[in-house]
């Protein structure tokens, strides 16, 4: 049981989602989070309809996944038109009371008396979750944190709908006991325009007090791997392959450096089909640039695929990589730009809206496009390819950087003042990382 040092009573703290499994970012800020609770003696436990979490600690509830059969069939129908009929109502109702009623279980069989809501009351992808939650909410008044990563008016996808009564209902809900935290300024700024609803902002972190791992035997044959030749550039593309990833000026980037490179993706498509990567390969035929897909090698453990070959996880290539691109139009946040500060790799970004407003003004060196490549950016990245004192001067100042604004010591901090506002307790001081500071 956990700790409190102002009221001396042990606390258990009960994460909810659609899933927590592999390496999506919200199950990556999750593990982060829980992390920093776990250290400070609160027990965490996790409910959704996916889990790769420890059985002891862990309820599933098959509804509560976004690709359960009667969820999608939900989806389907209500998003890109404008009426429902009776039928899908009373589904979303039906539905929601089986979640709510595994909810109730939960709360009930680990003694939950903190709920650290992740994402469920922000994006629809599950409308009956969101649903269970806020009705649950507004019945037990219980203290609650939602941890919002993106919402509804962020995706084209969701903006015709048939369920604007419930988006507004719980996407996410106006209710006194919950904390909302968001993980940028802009999303802030949206949330309290659109709704009146006021947050924290907590950006994404990663640990960089500890340092990143390097190239070990499992991993010292993954340029081989990847059929990268040691006078070749490795270009690492640590993303999904979506449109609004950007992937065409990596591809150009790539073909402008006028050197030997490869350009590794590391991820597939995921749910939003695949004309995009049908695109991209097509691109990189055009611009006659080595584009490598291994999403079929890379996962969230070493393995072995089903014909023999090593699987790797995505730290296991960074440490090879010579180059990180990241040229998205659009992030919620970035996480993919905090992994390369912190395996202290070089990246070009693409200048989107929360890296202007909210980690540019950090002081962070890189290697900037607005839109397009310019020679400007060409140059200054074989500047950097070419000269390792200042490289590594670059890829230092960096992840000092982000050791000050985006490590677990910032985290732990702004989840101290959180939790006491939400609950009136704090982290053990025993525990603290700032020397018992509230």
């Amino acid at each position: 049981m956990a700790y409190c040092s102002d009221c001396d009573t042990s606390h258990n703290v009960g994460f909810i989602s659609t899933r927590f499994m592999g390496t999506d970012g919200v199950s990556l800020e999750t593990a982060k989070w829980a992390e920093v609770f776990e250290k400070h003696r609160f027990t965490c436990y996790y409910f959704a309809g996916e889990l790769d979490r420890p059985p002891e600690r862990s309820y599933l509830s098959p509804e509560s996944h976004f690709r359960h059969p009667a969820i999608n069939e939900i989806n389907q129908s209500v998003f890109g038109v404008y009426e429902r009929g009776r039928y899908l109502t009373d589904q979303i109702q039906s539905i929601k009371n089986k979640i709510k009623d595994d909810l109730y279980e939960f709360i009930g069989k680990y003694e939950i008396e903190l709920l650290v809501i992740q994402n469920a009351l922000a994006i629809p992808m599950n409308i009956p979750l969101g649903v269970a939650i806020t009705e649950i909410l507004s019945e037990i008044k219980m203290p609650a944190i939602a941890h919002h990563h993106d919402f509804f008016w962020e995706r084209q996808r969701f903006l015709t709908n048939a369920v604007n009564d419930y988006l507004r209902m719980a996407f996410p809900p106006h209710i006194s006991c919950i904390e909302n935290v968001v993980i940028s300024s802009a999303a802030g700024d949206q949330l309290s325009l659109r709704t009146g609803i006021s947050s924290h902002i907590i950006p994404n972190v990663m640990d960089f007090d500890t340092p990143p791992p390097g190239i070990d035997e499992y991993t010292a044959d993954v340029r081989n791997a990847l059929g990268i030749k040691e006078d070749e550039i490795f270009i690492l593309q640590p993303t999904r392959v979506v449109q609004r990833k950007g992937i065409e000026h990596a591809i150009e980037l790539t073909h402008r450096l006028g050197k030997k490179a490869k350009l590794v993706i590391s991820h597939a498509s995921g749910d939003e089909g695949y004309q995009y990567e049908n695109r991209i390969r097509e691109y990189s035929k055009l611009m006659n640039v080595d584009t490598i897909f291994v999403s079929d090698i890379i996962n969230d453990h070493r393995g072995t695929t089903s014909d023999g070959r090593k699987i790797y996880t995505l730290n296991d290539i960074y440490p090879h990589a010579d180059l990180v691109t990241y040229p998205s139009n659009y992030e919620g946040f970035g996480n993919a730009f905090l992994e390369a500060i912190y395996f202290k790799k070089p990246i070009v970004v693409n200048t989107y809206s929360i890296y202007t407003v909210d980690i540019k003004p950090k002081g962070f060196s890189v290697i900037e496009i607005d839109g397009y490549v310019t020679e400007d950016a060409v140059q200054n990245t074989l500047k950097l390819l070419e000269n390792k004192n200042l490289r590594d001067r670059l890829v230092s100042h960096n992840y000092e950087i982000a050791s000050n604004y985006y490590s677990y010591k910032a985290l732990h901090q702004e989840l101290n003042a959180l939790i006491f506002k939400a609950t009136g307790c704090r982290f053990h001081p025993e525990y603290c990382t700032d020397n018992g500071s509230n």
